[in-house]
């Protein structure tokens, strides 16, 4: 299990051993990943958005999320800049889509596990963040992702407090726990990993 900084953030288990150093070891692949995802995540949340305009409380709260999301891949954008590295298509980790398999087709489980899975991506940024921010030599890069750590913690809790507006607490408090456990099967799965990435 998780110490407490992953149960603040609902994870079921820490990441791999292998992935800080293998992370440190290969820096312009893990930020190259790090942009794709942030320009992920602001598209998830816009497609969330224009999948249930008739969800209200969904729309102003998303809305923030993708823009903030975006600023987050702009500055990516120009910490790649500062290391010469060109954006560019790169082969992503299973990890999303192993999570993904999880989502109930019809509504509205649909939507609660969306919200839930996009909250454990976001946690599992976090922790990954948190454990680079306290290793990087790179005086930059470590203010990146310690600057970062507070809106990934923030991004994780507004899913989860969205999904509380629709869907009973214990609902939720249950469906999260099971997510969790998948979330951390998915990551497993990733190891040993040909390709560093964000969520591998």
């Amino acid at each position: 299990m998780c110490g407490m900084f992953g149960r603040m953030l609902n994870l079921h288990a820490p990441s791999h051993a292998a992935w800080l150093p293998a992370a440190l070891a290969a820096m312009d692949d893990v930020l190259l990943d790090h942009a794709h995802c942030e320009k992920k995540a602001a598209s998830t949340a816009m497609s969330l958005l224009f999948r249930y305009p008739d969800h209200l409380e969904l729309q102003r709260p998303l809305s923030e999320l993708a823009r903030e999301e975006l600023a987050h891949f702009e500055l990516v954008l120009r910490h790649l800049d500062r290391r010469g590295v060109r954006f560019k298509r790169q082969r992503p980790s299973a990890y999303a889509g192993r999570l993904m398999e999880a989502v109930r087709p019809q509504e509205p489980e649909r939507l609660l596990d969306m919200l839930l899975c996009m909250s454990l991506i976001e946690a599992r940024s976090c922790e990954r963040m948190k454990l680079l921010s306290e290793a990087l030599e790179d005086d930059e890069l470590r203010s990146l992702y310690k600057g970062l750590l507070a809106s990934e913690a923030r991004h994780h809790t507004t899913y989860v407090d969205l999904a509380r507006l629709y869907f009973d607490a214990d609902v939720v408090r249950v469906r999260l726990e099971a997510l969790a456990a998948h979330e951390a099967s998915a990551l497993e799965r990733e190891w040993p990993a040909t390709h560093v990435r964000m969520h591998t």
